[in-house]
């Protein structure tokens, strides 16, 4: 077999590895969607805002620096002193629970009942009031995002496989950084669907997607079922954000990551947590070998900007409810 051949090889498992980051995306809105019937647009923001976080802690940068420089006419940008990854993780992880505890006491418990485009506006003006506030606190440069993941190709295996395509292979290459996220990714999965199925609260985040006012009925707190679920989705997107932010730095762009987890829902459906995964790598490997086979020969390239979305949109013509989504019947 040719170096061709051997080309394809490397494109499929970096797609694998692609869709793995898109995966940890849209588990961010499976969980919300699954727990509140909310379609919860802030998601990407969310990741943003927690990758923003990370690296001000990370950095002992002053919140509000600018705000609090242009008040008191002061020049203070740093406190002094950088505190250890770990550290900053599991202090975000907090700011994103206390974020969470805040949208429901202002958002989410005067919004019960209400119609699901009035939650999904909720959600918008979230967004946009997060990414100010992003900005505000740690101001918007693009930041380099360092937790400790090593990055780069793997040299073992390019040296192992140097020789399976001949003189123009030099062998696979595999970023250090999807290989992290792929068993990362996969944990959560396990994590989420276990929590899910198994676990008292999970069966009572259901009952709350189903019916509000009857989880209610029965004693279920609303209020506690949306912090929980809010918390475990800011948690996620802190885990989607490390990722993206090691890998192209921590920017603007990072919240529009959102859009391509659109059509990894489509395909796996709002409602199920493997489905999230099998989506994301479906569209990975899909806008890989697309653009390495037909793109980039027969096209001109840049096929990966649309193709996910156009095979969303195959999707939602011949099975709206995606792969492992629940087909709704509604009797008018």
């Amino acid at each position: 077999m040719g170096s061709d051949f051997w080309f394809g090889i490397e494109v499929f498992l970096n797609g694998l590895m692609a869709g793995v980051l898109y995966s940890l995306v849209a588990l961010g809105f499976v969980l919300i969607f699954k727990a509140s019937g909310i379609f919860n647009y802030a998601q990407g923001v969310l990741a943003l805002f927690a990758a923003m976080t990370l690296v001000g802690l990370q950095k002992g940068q002053v919140p509000f620096a600018h705000l609090v420089n242009a008040l008191f006419g002061t020049k203070i940008y740093y406190f002094g002193w950088e505190l250890p990854s770990i550290l900053a993780i599991f202090l975000t992880a907090g700011v994103m629970v206390l974020l969470a505890i805040v949208v429901e006491r202002y958002i989410l418990r005067h919004l019960v009942n209400q119609p699901d485009i009035i939650l999904f506006m909720a959600t918008i003006g979230l967004a946009y009031f997060m990414e100010g506030l992003g900005d505000l606190m740690w101001n918007s440069e693009i930041k380099k995002l360092d937790v400790g993941i090593p990055q780069g190709g793997i040299l073992w295996i390019e040296q192992q496989t140097a020789f399976l395509g001949g003189d123009n292979f030099y062998g696979l290459y595999l970023d250090r950084l999807d290989i992290y996220a792929m068993f990362l990714a996969a944990i959560l999965v396990l994590s989420l669907v276990t929590f899910s199925q198994y676990t008292k609260i999970g069966r009572a985040l259901r009952a709350v997607a189903d019916d509000h006012q009857a989880a209610l009925s029965v004693g279920i707190s609303l209020r506690f079922i949306w912090v929980v679920v809010w918390s475990i989705a800011g948690i996620v997107a802190l885990v989607a954000g490390i990722m993206w932010g090691a890998k192209s730095g921590v920017q603007f762009s990072l919240s529009l990551v959102a859009l391509k987890a659109l059509p990894v829902l489509m395909l796996g459906g709002f409602t199920s947590i493997p489905g999230a995964i099998i989506g994301g790598l479906i569209i990975g490997v899909g806008e890989k070998m697309f653009e390495f086979l037909i793109g980039e020969p027969f096209l001109g390239g840049a096929t990966e900007n649309w193709f996910a979305y156009m095979l969303a949109l195959l999707f939602l013509v011949f099975r709206p409810q995606g792969l492992f989504g629940e087909k709704i019947i509604e009797r008018v």
